[in-house]
């Protein structure tokens, strides 16, 4: 499972990824206007943003299989569909709803929630491992996809790498995926065995009875750490989207050789792995509030950084320290959300969140385009966006890191529902002890 996840995120990471060297080539074949190309960016990621909503809906209620297989088809499709375009209605067709449609079901949120599912011991870290491929496959692909491009074109290139991906995913989703491992028989990685009828076989009876049900959607939206979160994977996909949109574009405009620019790119993806893989862990041993805010921290430096510079060195600071915090919310959402809100509903919880996320991502690629159309450059975006990471950062900090319960006498059945033991954050008893409702 944990393989079958990262190969599926590693090909659709550099299928991704493309968009971003593709802006140039696209824009002197139709001779479209950067603002143009980016709005379409922008209703890719409005789009995904909704696919995310419903695929995490649809997984809570039906398991990944067929989730990840109608979403590959799109996604791919969309990417196929790109070769024969001749018009910028058919790129907002083709890139911005059909392909868009179906990342919702092929991206982090959902294999974060499945991979969370296979996994008690450790399930950060394993959630990181899942999500290096997304990492991997920016750095070693974004390169070679560039190649094809660059010998046979932007539309045989975007032919065969949709093709690619949809006969790996649905290779992979027939033959490996499943949505829980005691559907097969087995137990979550970590789960302990306890034989029936033994003390210790009581003692998790008691505790499975004592354990406060998981929170709906509507439930996690009264609280204010979920939407302290929200703000913050606002800001977060502002930054994300802002750069892998407009990296590649903004380097060559100072000078700098096409192939520097795209390996940029490439150790961008490359050192997201680093953070990724420091997350995981740190979200097992010390939570997940410090290692995001520290993410933030290092944007802000970073874009106050070009702000002021904008050269080789600052380019090259840029991409490497920012490659680094690019993915580092990615295994962190699911287990922060699991950890506030249970994980009865992480495909829903998730899937909102990254709506948001992408929401701030798809207007930061556009807002971009339309900045750099007026003034012919970035500086002023990047002022913006050193701003909007301190507010983030604030609060990334204030989030209250425990476990959120429903209000007492709450049906266990009921998903959502107003109760005053929310918004005021009283105290009520849980496995014989207080446990305080954060608001």
């Amino acid at each position: 499972m944990l393989a079958a996840s990262f190969v599926i995120l590693f090909l659709n990471a550099g299928a991704r990824l493309m968009i971003g060297v593709m802006v140039k080539p696209m824009i002197a074949d139709f001779g479209w206007s950067r603002s143009a190309v980016s709005a379409a960016v922008f209703l890719n990621m409005a789009v995904f943003a909704v696919s995310v909503i419903v695929a995490g809906r649809l997984y809570d209620r039906f398991g990944p299989k067929w989730v990840i297989l109608v979403s590959s088809a799109l996604f791919s499709g969309g990417l196929m569909l790109m070769a024969s375009m001749s018009s910028l209605w058919q790129f907002l067709l083709f890139y911005g709803v059909l392909s868009a449609a179906g990342l919702g079901g092929t991206t982090t949120p959902i294999f974060g929630a499945l991979v969370s599912r296979w996994f008690e011991k450790r399930r950060g870290t394993a959630i990181s491992l899942a999500t290096a491929g997304t990492s991997l496959g920016q750095f070693a692909l974004v390169p070679l996809f560039t190649s094809m491009l660059l010998g046979e074109g932007w539309r045989s290139t975007m032919l065969w790498v949709g093709l690619l991906c949809l006969v790996v995913n649905v290779i992979l989703v027939f033959s490996v995926i499943r949505g829980d491992p005691r559907s097969l028989g087995k137990l979550p990685y970590g789960h302990a065995e306890e034989g029936v009828g033994s003390v210790s076989a009581v003692k998790s009876v008691g505790r499975a009875q004592a354990e406060p049900r998981s929170l709906g959607l509507r439930e996690a939206m009264r609280t204010r750490s979920f939407w302290l979160f929200a703000v913050a994977m606002l800001v977060c996909g502002a930054g994300d989207f802002m750069l892998t949109t407009h990296l590649v574009p903004m380097v060559t405009d100072q000078g700098i050789a096409t192939s520097t620019a795209v390996a940029m790119l490439a150790w961008f993806g490359l050192l997201s792995l680093g953070g990724i893989l420091l997350a995981g862990p740190a979200s097992d041993l010390i939570g997940n509030r410090v290692p995001i805010a520290g993410a933030f921290g290092l944007r802000v430096v970073l874009f106050l950084l070009v702000f002021k510079y904008q050269n080789l060195a600052s380019f090259w600071a840029l991409s490497l320290g920012f490659g680094f915090t690019f993915l580092v919310t990615a295994p962190l959402t699911p287990t922060l959300m699991g950890r506030l809100y249970g994980f009865g509903n992480i495909g829903l919880l998730c899937g909102f969140i990254t709506t948001v996320h992408h929401v701030g991502g798809g207007f930061w690629a556009y807002l971009g385009g339309v900045i750099y159309d007026k003034s012919g450059g970035y500086t002023l975006a990047f002022a913006i966006l050193a701003g909007a990471s301190v507010v983030a950062l604030v609060c990334t900090l204030l989030i209250k890191e425990v476990r959120h319960v429903a209000p007492a006498g709450e049906e266990s059945g009921r998903s959502a529902g107003f109760s005053p033991a929310l918004a005021s954050g009283v105290q009520q008893p849980v496995q014989g002890s207080v446990r305080r409702v954060e608001p």
